[in-house]
Formats: C-alpha cells, sequence, structure tokens
C-alpha cells in the first residue's frame, strides 16, 4: 500500500495556513483536476481524491489538531489514535488525544467508565515524536534531493527485548496496584482512580532489570535515514517519516520522526513562495529610464558670455532700400 503524502503538501499550504487559505488552495485543485475536466485522466481524478480527503480533515478543526500531533495515525479509526466516527472523543474515549489522556483519563474514565488508552495494566505507551532540521540550498529545493541524516533515538533494548527485566528472567506484577497499573484514592466524597506511583502505569515490577538498559526496556543509539526531499518543498515545510520516532514503551507504537527543511540563504537570489527576486546595481547610462529622468531633472543652462568678449551685431537696415547695410546700398 502506497504511502499517504502530507496532507499540506497536498493542498499545497504551509502548517499555519488559516481556514480560508485551505479552502481556496482546494478549490483550486478540485477545479483544476475535477474528473468531468479530464475524463479518462487518472492521474487526475486520484489526485482529485487526494485533494478532497485533505480538505475533509484540515477543514474541521478537531480532526486538523489530531492530524498535527499523530500525523495520518491521529485521523485513521483503523489506528486507534481518535479517527472519525469512534465516539465523541475519538478512539473509544478522551484517550484519543495522547497527552491529555495521560493528565485527565482516569477521571474521564472514572465518569464514563472508560478505560485508559494504554490499557490497564499494560502500561503501553506511545514513543515520543522527533524533529530534524535540514538545511538546504536553494538548488537542492529546487530540483529535489536525497539526504542521509543521523539521528540520536530511543530504541528497544535488544538484550530484553523491551521488558527491562534479566534475561531469562520476568517481571513481577506491582504489589502496590495488583498488577493493575492504577491505584483508587479516596478524596471526601470523590473517589478516582490515578496512575499507580509505584509502577508508573505498567503493572509490573522488575526485580533483576537488564544490565544493558538497566531495566528502562530502551537504549539511546544513533541511526542513518535516507530522506527524500521533493522539489519545491519551502523553508519550515515538515516531512514525516512514521515510525522513525522513539521506540514505544512496553510494547507501544513508535513515534515518528518530522524533517523540518531549513533554507540556506542564497548570495544572489532571494525566495518569496513560487517567486525568486534577485538586486542587481545598474548605472544610470544602462537604463532608458534612468536617462529619461535624468534628463527631465537637468537644469536649463545659464551660462553667461564670458567677460570681454563682444556680440556680433547685426547690421542696420537701410531705410530707402529696406536691405541690411553692407556698403553697397546706392542711397548711401
Amino acid at each position: 500500500m502506497a504511502q499517504k503524502r502530507d496532507y499540506y503538501t497536498v493542498l499545497g499550504v504551509n502548517r499555519d495556513a488559516s481556514e480560508e487559505d485551505i479552502k481556496k488552495s482546494y478549490r483550486k485543485l478540485a477545479m483544476k483536476h475535477h474528473p468531468d475536466r479530464n475524463p479518462g485522466d487518472k492521474s487526475s481524478e486520484d489526485k482529485f481524491k487526494e485533494a478532497k480527503e485533505a480538505y475533509e480533515i484540515l477543514s474541521d478543526a478537531r480532526k486538523r489538531a489530531a492530524y498535527d500531533q499523530f500525523g495520518h495515525a491521529g485521523v485513521d479509526p483503523s489506528a486507534g489514535f481518535g479517527g472519525a466516527g469512534r465516539g465523541p472523543f475519538g478512539a473509544g474515549g478522551p484517550e484519543g488525544f495522547g497527552g491529555f489522556a495521560d493528565a485527565f483519563g482516569d477521571i474521564f474514565g472514572e465518569i464514563f467508565g472508560q478505560q485508559s488508552a494504554r490499557g490497564r495494566g499494560t502500561g503501553m505507551f506511545r514513543g515520543a515524536d522527533l524533529r530534524y532540521n535540514l538545511e538546504l540550498s536553494l538548488e537542492e529545493v529546487a530540483r529535489g534531493t536525497e539526504a542521509k541524516i543521523r539521528i540520536p533515538t530511543l530504541e528497544a533494548c535488544a538484550t530484553c527485548h523491551g521488558s527491562g527485566a534479566k534475561p531469562g528472567t520476568q517481571p513481577k506484577p506491582c504489589t502496590t496496584c495488583g498488577g493493575r497499573g492504577e491505584v483508587r484514592v479516596s478524596q471526601g466524597f470523590f473517589s478516582i482512580q490515578q496512575t499507580c506511583p509505584t509502577c508508573h502505569g505498567s503493572g509490573k515490577m522488575v526485580t533483576d532489570p537488564c544490565a544493558a538498559c538497566g531495566g528502562e526496556g530502551r537504549t539511546r543509539k544513533h541511526k542513518t535515514l535516507s530522506v527524500k526531499i521533493p522539489a519545491g518543498v519551502d523553508h519550515e515545510d515538515r516531512i514525516r517519516l512514521a515510525g522513525e520516532g522513539e521506540a514505544g514503551v512496553n510494547g507501544g507504537p513508535p513515534g515518528d520522526l518530522y524533517v523540518v527543511v531549513q533554507l540556506k540563504p542564497h548570495a544572489v537570489f532571494q525566495r518569496e513562495g513560487a517567486d525568486l527576486h534577485c538586486e542587481m546595481p545598474v548605472g544610470w547610462w544602462a537604463s532608458p529610464l534612468q536617462r529619461s529622468a535624468a534628463r527631465s531633472r537637468s537644469p536649463r543652462s545659464t551660462a553667461r558670455p564670458r567677460s570681454g568678449s563682444r556680440r556680433r551685431r547685426r547690421p542696420a537696415r537701410c531705410s530707402a532700400c529696406a536691405t541690411r547695410a553692407s556698403g553697397r546700398c546706392g542711397a548711401r
């Protein structure tokens, strides 16, 4: 199955785009790739469906928030992170919002009779998302490229396979919560459930920890990844690599890696959206407009004859022959 593209990339907008910008971009793509305008064109039909799917998610504030936090998994009903049509809180309850459920899931679970997203006694938590800033030149952004990146991350321990216990041993049920991962606390008339302070919700205790990870179940390592950068990406655009974040806890799903594009300054060009701008020094003689402006601004000559110079007098006219006096007039 082909991996879905980022919804913001599909619509050609930034992640902080307004609802109006998203709507305008969708209308433009829908008009361009509508099946009625491109009969028999399978590629246009697929792009039309892709743009429609992206608009349905990003035009809904709740779905957009879930997508920004969890990616495609946050709006996919089969992924269990709060897809549409699975109750008022997404994935079967308030837990569909991840960190929100960690803080208030126990209270909502007590009120609405719903279990925590991590599951009672399992202690499964999703791994954290990671961010990597990738600097690219203008030429690389224009043509597209493939970059190699090396990132530090937490991976499941290869010795204990994430259990945190020494090979040959198994974690034991927590003596505080009895393996449930939760404890009930009474406060006056109220009785609420909280995460067990001893096992931190896992429901298990490691008495003989793994020497490689110290009982954490995860070890810090560096890994090298290859990232394909499509042509035309802009500054601060994000590329999501699903499952390349930190490993989950107690078998939980891994997080995602977000590669953020950082455009290096160019010596000649400045990019503004899809346009390139360039400032070049030009002499006044090289520009017809500048020459015309220079002529219009130049003052008129006010020079006077040099001192001591004589002006040439015009000869007087003869009153008899009405000709200029030149010594040939017979009247004289």
